[in-house]
């Protein structure tokens, strides 16, 4: 055990924040808080840190032990270049470096004991350095670098010219590079792209020593935790697993909790209407016999109703059906200045579709979106809406809301139609309730603008949704929530995410933005991440072809100007581009088949027990076990259910190990 949290106790003022927090980690391990909002997860770090007194309890961190924090909010204030910053991590080995290369020339002009004394010195210096990885350091410091996505072209620039998120990834690297024994990440996903996302979690998995995270990165967590520790309504619970396990094991643990406690209330109810009848007689036997039962009844341990938070609930649906081709694409293209973003994008979307536009940051996928909903202007190409199409715009900066407005004028503002009593239900499936209402746009988090921003979209009953980072500022339980709004939305959604596990549960088709160019891929993240080697090198092969045979021809496109899919011109590639989507579309259809199939064989499982419990019920009636010929045939009903369901468990594991 590296580190225990012992009993933890904070409030501020009348709030009660954590209730005697206890958990442990051991070396090495990976671990997640997690919580809602305001359950007190960055609370919590702080107090382990020190940086923060608990009203009670104890933080123990095992003797000799190293530990490093990164806070959600960077204020790195340095003179220094990103690579001159990174470089004060490794000072000692750079001035050990310093010292042997000085010991090196002091050593050429003297001879004899004077010798000796420096060239001991200089094998303990060179032990040193070489246990100090000292010959490796700067490739270690240009690596994470990379890896967090700055450029070797950016190592000159200065901390301090850098926007916040830089900062924080730089802060990042120095606290990864530093190498403690437990590292402490609070939301250290925010400011990476998807490539630096997955290089961060490589790291960790990997790290030599334990990390604790908070983080909203439900994909990111599966990826590297082995232990989730849940704060909710001040208490903590540990749970073993990696996200998804802990969401499995929470979902089961509160739905029978619920049916427990409902269980008794029905008990209890049962046993009150019965002492109330025996009262009713007003017999002196029949007074007893109720009199016993409620001592009975007192002396049963009440189960507390499991608390459930309240939630924003809302559907998105259109007013009107748009024609099946939604959205086309043509020919776009958009450079700023002499820096190109993209050429020739073409794509068509259809309706019903959910498609999500992924790629690093700065390729320029929020300028397609802005483009489609004008309100950035291309340089070239044509975007073209269909029959009856009626947009809906979520913008991930929250521009369509005005600052100075109230929540409340908002609304009533953007529709003037509606009531008061209407725009306050509204506001209410919101979690904004009485005075709420009446707070500024600019005085609200950006989690609480996000859910403004939701409430017009669903009041926009428009039938394509333009969705640029839907997911930040949202907790999990809400993105859980817009995912189930997102997958029964009977219109089309195009968005840009890097939200891997959102991405994961709506998409059913992803177009990856590289090289100026848009790849198709028709699934989910998963999908993607399976196909990704196979689409990028029929890519590679294709451009090296077109390359090569344009070389000799005037005016043809040039290599840096790739074209918009994989698909060229050429009747070959066409035909090649129609055979990958069809056996993608094959594979999409034996999935569905499979799960059809798993589904019908889990619903006959449940109509035979059932069945298999009716008949244990009807033999324990004395009319039906006194009847020789009824009890043979139930009996006989009952082993052919049995070896029924023996073939059916059979088939269900089957079905399911090909999933």
């Amino acid at each position: 055990m590296i580190l225990a949290c012992n009993n933890i106790n904070k409030a501020f003022g009348t709030a009660q924040i954590l209730s005697g927090v206890s958990f442990h980690i051991n070396e090495k391990e990976k671990a997640a808080i997690v919580g809602i909002n305001g359950a007190g997860k960055s609370t919590l770090l702080k107090i382990i840190m020190k940086e923060m007194q608990s009203d009670e309890g104890e933080i123990i961190l095992s003797k000799g032990s190293t530990i490093g924090y990164l806070a959600q909010h960077q204020n790195l204030a340095s003179e220094n270049s990103i690579l001159s910053e990174m470089l004060t991590v490794k000072q000692d080995i750079i001035d050990l470096d310093a010292n042997i290369r000085c010991l090196e020339h002091e050593m050429k002009h003297v001879e004899g004991e004077k010798l000796n004394q420096m060239l001991s010195t200089y094998t303990r210096l060179m032990h040193e350095f070489e246990i100090k990885n000292g010959y490796a350091y700067q490739s270690e410091v240009t690596g994470i670098l990379k890896g967090l996505g700055f450029g070797e072209e950016e190592f000159d620039k200065k901390v301090n010219t850098l926007s916040g998120g830089q900062k924080t990834r730089i802060a990042l690297g120095k606290l990864l590079l530093s190498k403690p024994d437990i590292i402490l990440l609070d939301e250290p996903t925010n400011h990476l792209d998807l490539i630096s996302i997955a290089w961060l979690e490589t790291f960790l998995l990997n790290y030599n020593g334990a990390v604790i995270v908070v983080a909203h990165d439900r994909y990111f967590l599966d990826k590297v935790v082995s232990k989730v520790v849940e704060l909710d309504n001040t208490k903590c619970t540990t749970f073993e697993g990696n996200y998804s396990a802990y969401a499995a094991k929470k979902s089961m643990l509160q739905n029978a909790m619920l049916k427990q406690y409902l269980n008794q209330q029905q008990e209890i109810k049962h046993q009150e209407e019965v002492i109330a009848k025996l009262r009713s007689f007003n017999r002196e036997k029949s007074i007893k016999r109720a009199e016993s039962r409620e001592k009975m009844l007192d002396k049963i341990e009440r189960v507390d109703r499991p608390l459930e938070h309240t939630q924003m609930h809302f559907n998105l649906e259109p007013r009107i059906l748009s024609g099946n081709d939604v959205l086309t694409v043509t020919g776009l293209r958009k450079s700023y200045d002499k820096l190109l973003l993209f050429n020739e994008l073409s794509f068509d979307i259809k309706r019903s579709e959910k498609v999500a536009i992924i790629g690093n940051n700065g390729t320029g996928k929020t300028t397609i979106l802005k483009i489609i909903n004008s309100q950035v202007e291309a340089d070239g190409g044509e975007v073209r809406l269909g029959t009856k199409v009626k947009v809906g715009y979520y913008d991930q900066e929250h521009q369509v809301l005005d600052p100075d407005k109230t929540l409340f004028d908002e609304l009533q503002d953007t529709y003037p139609h509606m009531d008061n009593t209407s725009i306050r239900n509204i506001l209410a499936a919101f979690l904004f309730t009485e005075d709420d209402v009446f707070k500024r746009i600019k005085d609200i988090s950006g989690g609480e603008r996000g859910h403004v921003s939701l409430a017009k979209l669903m009041l926009s009953e428009a039938n394509l949704l333009i969705l640029d980072e839907p997911t930040n500022h949202l907790d999990i339980t809400s993105k859980e929530i817009l995912e189930n709004a997102i997958n029964h939305y009977s219109g089309t959604v195009l968005y840009v995410s890097h939200d891997r596990y959102f991405i994961n549960k709506t998409a059913t088709r992803i177009l990856d933005l590289t090289e100026q160019t848009l790849l198709n891929y028709i699934g989910n993240y998963d999908y993607y991440l399976e196909k990704k080697p196979e689409v990028e090198a029929a890519y590679l092969k294709k451009t090296s072809s077109m390359n090569a045979s344009s070389s000799n021809r005037p005016g043809a496109f040039p290599a840096a100007f790739p074209t918009s899919s994989l698909s060229t011109n050429s009747t070959d590639a066409d035909s090649e581009n129609k055979q990958n989507w069809q056996q993608q579309k094959e594979e999409q259809a034996k999935t569905r088949k499979r799960k059809n199939d798993l589904k019908k064989t889990e619903d006959e499982i449940h109509e035979l027990e059932l069945r298999n419990e009716e008949i244990d019920e009807l033999l324990t009636k004395e009319e039906v076990f006194t009847n020789v010929q009824k009890l043979i045939e139930l009996n006989e009903e009952k082993k052919s259910i049995e070896i029924r369901l023996e073939q059916l468990l059979e088939q269900w594991e089957l079905l399911a190990s090909e999933e």
